[in-house]
């Protein structure tokens, strides 16, 4: 009769655990306090890069991150990996999240799930400031072409003919190369090269007036994270709808948000 008073109890505590356990389709950044583990390349400027004075992580991608978390009751842990670890960080467990300035495709669907689009993109070349021969993609036939490693400007830099395509781990090693004339060009989203030819690159570097596609970029969660992929998605209905997505796309891009 003693030995019940405690049995009893320890036999439903195990219980309870065991069906925690037994869940399935739960989101695992709810089992670490609400606390989203948020990857992204920080190379990517205005999307997102380092702050050389605070060191935090900044940009366009982590305020929008940011910004979704809260208005869904959570926070983000920003951590930074080169672009082509993001989804196989994601396919392990690693990260919950990628956010890093990512086309929404078919290729890169089959391996994650995107949300709805969170901006509109497309690829431009740069090349450097004195350079006079490129006018339009079909000039960068046979040329020594910087794209970065599993990007869409690495897959439209492959379709050049007779091109000697270079990939590159960040997007800064591929503009530094073409400033010590490794490359005659660099394929990749124009905002980013816009962001640094106004900055870094300017008198460096230019962007050839002729963008090459439009793309729609998403946020990358693991493949079938319904619950996760559905908070996104109704975070980022939210920001929209307030205002909050409006402010941030001003802020780091000058201008209003297109009408969708």
């Amino acid at each position: 009769m003693i030995l019940s008073k405690y049995i009893v109890p320890l036999l439903f505590g195990t219980a309870v655990i065991f069906a925690a356990a037994g869940c399935g389709g739960t989101n695992e950044a709810s089992e670490q306090g609400g606390k989203w583990r948020v990857g992204t390349d920080a190379s990517y400027a205005p999307f997102g890069f380092q702050d050389e004075k605070t060191h935090a992580y900044v940009g366009y991608d982590i305020d929008i991150i940011r910004a979704i978390a809260a208005a869904q009751g959570h926070e983000v842990e920003i951590k930074n990996l080169n672009f082509d670890g993001l989804i196989p960080a994601l396919q392990t467990g690693d990260l919950d999240i990628a956010i890093s300035d990512m086309t929404i495709n078919e290729e890169r669907a089959k391996s994650v799930d995107f949300t709805d689009s969170y901006y509109k993109a497309g690829l431009s070349i740069v090349v450097r400031a004195d350079e006079t021969r490129y006018n339009a993609f079909e000039d960068l036939r046979g040329q020594k072409v910087g794209v970065t490693i599993g990007s869409t400007g690495a897959e439209v830099g492959a379709t050049i003919p007779e091109v000697q395509l270079r990939e590159y781990s960040t997007i800064s090693d591929a503009f530094l190369d073409l400033q010590n004339s490794g490359v005659d060009a660099v394929v990749n989203d124009t905002p980013v090269d816009e962001y640094y030819v106004q900055g870094r690159g300017k008198g460096i570097a230019k962007v050839v007036p002729a963008q090459i596609n439009q793309e729609d970029l998403g946020i990358a969660v693991k493949k079938g994270n319904t619950e996760l992929l559905g908070q996104l998605n109704a975070g980022l209905r939210t920001i929209k709808e307030n205002g909050t997505y409006a402010e941030i796309y001003r802020k780091w891009f000058g201008k209003e948000p297109p009408v969708q």
